[in-house]
């Protein structure tokens, strides 16, 4: 009977990253609990950040009582990776959440009970960014130590571009009519593509299967992705604003807005690429000792 009941680990919540975790537990329900006392949180952007304070809640308060039971190691795949992955996203989840519900939905004069509730969830959700941050800094990997893939700074980059890629799909808007735009949609497509399957075939436990030396085709990839970045970087701005003007107003849903914000995120996963090589050629080519 002894041997079925699952033992409590407390070192889980009262270690560096467990404390953490529980930070950014109490406060994601406090941001989400906030917002929606308010009944203000209609439209895309209510429901994303909504969705951001609610799911990051859920899993991890997941991952800490997997841990605390220690059950984890029943899953069928691996472990560090997945909550390494998963602390970085939350983190950027939280942080475009932390920036886009101000701007959204705060209206100054900030003089109501409604108002300030939603300040306070702004700071709350600052806080919690903070959390998670301090998480994904706690668990990335050593210098040297490759044992967990996603919590080296490769790794993490990954969760970036993939996170950055998604961002930059939620802003496309009218780019059929141009051959150079519908290259840097296919350049953003592939590059994600890619990357996530990286990603997913990492905490899957798969990339061993794969029959060619991983660390190099890894470095072959950021080189090709950089590249095409590169392509992306000029070409986009250079066909979306050519013999355009910034209209006037310009409102939320303006494309001139939406173009400039894929600009600013396509040079974002461009420097990306250019560290993620220069880190991916440091651990093949120069081991550390």
């Amino acid at each position: 009977l002894a041997g079925t009941m699952a033992t409590v680990n407390l070192r889980a919540v009262t270690s560096w990253v467990g404390i953490a975790r529980l930070f950014a537990i109490v406060l994601s329900c406090i941001a989400f609990s906030l917002v929606a006392s308010t009944m203000d949180f209609g439209g895309p952007y209510g429901t994303w950040c909504m969705f951001t304070w609610c799911f990051c809640f859920t899993v991890t308060l997941l991952v800490l009582l997997l841990e605390l039971l220690e059950l984890y190691p029943m899953l069928p795949f691996s472990w560090d990776d997945f909550t390494s992955a998963f602390s970085m996203l939350a983190a950027l989840m939280v942080f475009t959440t932390s920036v886009v519900f101000p701007s959204t939905f705060i209206i100054s004069p900030c003089n109501s009970s409604k108002c300030a509730r939603q300040a306070v969830a702004t700071t709350v959700s600052c806080l919690c960014f903070l959390a998670y941050a301090l998480e994904v800094g706690l668990t990335r990997a050593k210098p040297g130590d490759i044992s967990s893939f996603l919590s080296t700074v490769p790794g993490l980059l990954k969760v970036f571009e993939a996170y950055v890629a998604c961002l930059i799909f939620s802003l496309l808007d009218k780019y059929s009519s141009k051959p150079g735009l519908q290259w840097c949609v296919a350049v953003y497509s592939i590059c994600f593509i890619i990357t996530f399957l990286i990603i997913i075939f990492t905490i899957g436990r798969c990339l061993s299967y794969i029959p060619c030396p991983l660390e190099k085709m890894l470095v072959g990839y950021s080189t090709l992705a950089l590249m095409m970045y590169i392509t992306a970087t000029v070409l986009w701005p250079l066909y979306s604003f050519k013999d355009t003007k910034r209209p006037d107003p310009c409102g939320r849903d303006c494309s001139w807005n939406k173009n400039l914000g894929v600009t600013f995120l396509t040079i974002f996963n461009l420097i990306a690429y250019l560290v993620d090589l220069v880190y991916s050629t440091r651990m093949v080519f120069i081991r550390a000792p």
